[in-house]
């Protein structure tokens, strides 16, 4: 592996020790009380060769690890062995019971006017197809505007192909959620959505979808985006078009599995803890590199880091790896369940869940009632010290709106929520596919997450002041 070159060393060796602090008045701010262990951090996390051994290990030795699958247990054994190892206190397994959902054998092709295969991967939680298979007509449309638009007549006994354009991903994963529901109320008998993706090299992104009580439920399954072009194409050529699925999709009886929890205990506040995380598990494509492969073990390496370094801070800094994010959650809600009303002890919580392209800073929400207004500021402007100490590796951008997933039930119950941001150039691309993978990592893109998670984690577990009170 090659380290961080030794010209980015001595041009971060010469930034001041000391810089403006933001926080206004006499007393310090966060920027000026934590540049030495800031220094320290990103010295030793460009350094760093840990957080890449744990996630090569993750990828290449363990692999794609779905709810209910055998590589994700072994995956929760793996992470909870080596925090031991990495000299973590309280390491436990915390279980949970998650879905278990079987893709089994797909294909796809279109039969009429011409035979092509497609690029296909079933939807999570998708049903299967009878066993014979389904060979429909097919109906194209572009939004659900356009699905409404034909009504049942037009509808039923078809295949409804979602050719959604690309707007963003909150935007267009709607289509992947929601669109067999919405199909099936007017009749339609499968789905096949366009990947939720702004390029393709003819990759099916898969996810879960999300079957709504009132219309049956149907087969459903992502296509490339360029066979969903094609399949426009020839219908707009007014020719019928014809498709036939076969999917053995089937959902088993819930899984045991567990979250994966390890501490820095706090020097002073052991009850008050702060969160870092990430989620274990992963689609059964690919490797889980970057969604989220690399936010499990930048979490990991950041406890080690610090426990290296002898930072012990004031709060409890908490490592947690949830499982059952891709496709339910449970993992997130279990944690916040068994917490009860001990939740207000969270005085923080971070996710890594946006992949290890270059980071550019943590995006922070803070949701309870009241908090977003002053106090969200307030708490905004108090991060601006630590934005500061985020510049040596490009990540000094702290703005409104951030968390995750899996601290989303945290969030809710008022703890403070921040989600480390990258540039994001590329991880659409590799978003749910068999592309997910180690080499898609750039080893000094994961030494800088790693050092922005550290610092933001050491002084949000060790400032005096507390973002916000749950």
């Amino acid at each position: 592996m090659k380290l961080i070159s030794r010209s980015f060393l001595l041009l971060f060796c010469t930034l001041p020790a000391v810089t403006t602090s933001l926080t206004g008045g006499d007393a310090p701010g966060l920027d000026q009380r934590y540049a030495e262990p800031a220094r320290k951090i990103i010295g030793r996390a460009l350094q760093d060769e840990g957080a890449w051994n744990k996630l090569e290990h993750l990828c290449d030795w363990i692999g794609h690890r779905l709810s209910g699958s055998t590589q994700l247990e072994e995956a929760t054994h793996w992470a909870a062995e080596t925090m031991r190892q990495d000299g973590l206190a309280n390491v436990h397994l915390q279980p949970v019971e998650v879905p278990h959902w079987v893709r089994g054998r797909e294909s796809g092709r279109i039969v009429a006017p011409v035979p092509r295969e497609l690029h296909l991967l079933g939807l999570g939680g998708s049903i299967a197809t009878p066993a014979g298979g389904i060979r429909a007509p097919v109906v194209v449309v572009d939004d659900f505007d356009e699905l409404q638009a034909l009504g049942p007549a037009q509808v039923k006994g078809k295949i409804v192909v979602y050719n959604e354009a690309w707007q963003g991903y909150g935007k267009t994963v709607q289509y992947r959620y929601d669109g067999a529901s919405r199909a099936s109320s007017l009749g339609a008998v499968a789905v096949l959505v366009r990947s939720v993706t702004p390029l393709s090299l003819q990759s099916p992104h898969t996810g879960s979808l999300g079957y709504s009580g009132d219309a049956p439920p149907i087969p459903a399954a992502a296509i490339s985006i360029e066979d969903a072009l094609l399949l426009r194409r020839l219908y707009d050529k007014g020719a019928p078009v014809e498709v036939e699925l076969h999917m053995e999709a089937r959902t088993l009886a819930p899984a045991p599995s567990a979250n994966v929890i390890g501490e820095i205990v706090g020097r002073e506040s052991p009850d008050e803890v702060v969160v870092i995380s990430g989620h274990i598990d992963s689609w059964d494509v690919g490797q889980g590199a970057h969604d989220d492969g690399a936010g499990v073990v930048v979490s990991m390496q950041a406890a080690k880091l610090l426990l290296d370094l002898g930072l012990r801070p004031r709060r409890t800094l908490r490592v947690v790896l949830y499982v059952n994010e891709e496709n339910g959650l449970a993992g997130g809600k279990e944690y916040r369940r068994v917490l009860g009303d001990s939740v207000r002890n969270h005085v923080a919580a971070i996710e890594m869940d946006s992949g290890a392209e270059k980071p550019v800073g943590f995006g922070l929400s803070i949701s309870q009632a009241g908090a977003s207004g002053p106090q969200a500021d307030a708490a905004l402007a108090l991060l601006q010290g630590v934005a500061h100490l985020l510049n040596p590796v490009n990540a000094g951008q702290i703005v409104k709106g951030g968390g995750g997933a899996d601290i989303s039930p945290l969030m809710q119950a008022g703890v403070p929520g921040l989600g480390l941001r990258t540039v994001g150039t590329h991880y659409f691309d590799w978003h749910h596919t068999a592309s997910d993978t180690l080499d898609k990592i750039q080893p000094e893109n994961l030494r800088a997450n790693l050092a922005a998670m550290a610092i933001m984690a050491y002084v949000l577990a060790d400032m005096p002041e507390t973002l916000a009170k749950p």
